[in-house]
């Protein structure tokens, strides 16, 4: 049934999506996912109508996701010029979105033998992920786990989804887990030795939890107005919050990057880090780290405490 839903609709997507409609849509951007190529893919994320054609309010998803792909593009190549199997694990994957999309790449675009594994602690949300992905055919490439990141075991996790031989995890990533809960995907790659870390921060508030503590405790120090001021309070907590990450994923060994991969005028969530494994570790970043908690008034981040640095 799900097979023939799938021809029916590409069919009609096929019919409707002409070279002239899609050069309108993409603006003649060379992108990855086009609506003719993947209508039952962006039908499952919800970026197609059931006559497939792409709502107004959708486009602007549709055009985010392309470009989230063609940043992940360079670190890709590498691994899969490496490697011959890829092994993904989408930490607190959500809606799964990036991961269907990364998925139906490997298999339709770059013909890279792949395995993913998302994993999310809302059982509810894993259930609605299995289904999106029955509905684009990719269930034997992407598969789920209902898990909580503190006491996730990846190697009962991968044999669980997959069976026997996985034997590394290749890369790990993470799109929009709340606060700390990108500390948590990021100490999981780095615990695993991942050669790609790709995270998009949201909602990054310990940090400025921490420094609303020091105004409270009436602590003196340079940072102090920022401390006393609850909007300058959250936005720069969230950018030192990444600027943390970065340094301590240039202390684990990663080249890291951190860029906008959506515009600011859609949304202030719009940050990616991107960190290959290259060494075993830099302690000059290390240092910069603690000189930088120090400046701002000595409060840490989960991160440090679950790399124990």
């Amino acid at each position: 049934m799900r097979e023939q839903w799938r021809e029916a609709f590409g069919e009609m997507a096929r019919e409707y999506w002409t070279d002239e409609r899609t050069r309108e849509l993409t603006g003649g951007k060379d992108l990855l996912v086009l609506p003719g190529e993947a209508p039952a893919l962006l039908r499952a994320l919800g970026l197609l109508h059931r006559d497939a054609t792409m709502p107004p309010p959708q486009v602007s998803k549709y055009l985010q996701l392309n470009h989230m792909l063609w940043l992940m593009g360079p670190p890709l190549r590498e691994l899969m010029e490496r490697f011959g199997v890829l092994n993904f694990i989408d930490a607190g994957c959500g809606r799964s979105y990036l991961t269907t999309a990364l998925a139906w790449c490997f298999r339709n675009v770059w013909e890279q033998p792949a395995r993913i594994l998302g994993v999310d602690i809302n059982a509810k949300l894993v259930d609605e992920c299995r289904r999106r992905t029955e509905i684009t055919g990719l269930q034997d490439i992407l598969r789920y786990e209902a898990a909580d990141l503190d006491v996730f075991d990846s190697a009962s996790a991968w044999k669980s989804a997959f069976g026997d031989g996985v034997d590394k995890t290749h890369a790990v990533i993470s799109l929009h887990a709340c606060d700390t809960a990108t500390d948590d995907a990021i100490a999981l790659g780095i615990a695993e030795e991942a050669e790609l870390i790709a995270v998009a921060p949201c909602c990054q508030a310990e940090l400025a939890r921490g420094w609303k503590e020091l105004d409270e405790a009436d602590v003196d120090g340079a940072f102090r107005p920022i401390w006393q001021t609850p909007q300058l309070r959250r936005t720069s907590g969230a950018q030192i919050t990444d600027t943390f990450r970065m340094l301590l994923l240039r202390a684990a060994g990663y080249e890291t990057r951190v860029v906008e991969f959506v515009p600011s005028e859609h949304t202030p969530k719009n940050t990616l880090i991107r960190a290959m494994r290259r060494s075993d570790g830099d302690p000059e970043a290390l240092e910069e780290y603690r000189e930088l908690r120090r400046a701002t008034g000595g409060v840490g981040i989960k991160l440090e405490r679950l790399l124990e640095v």
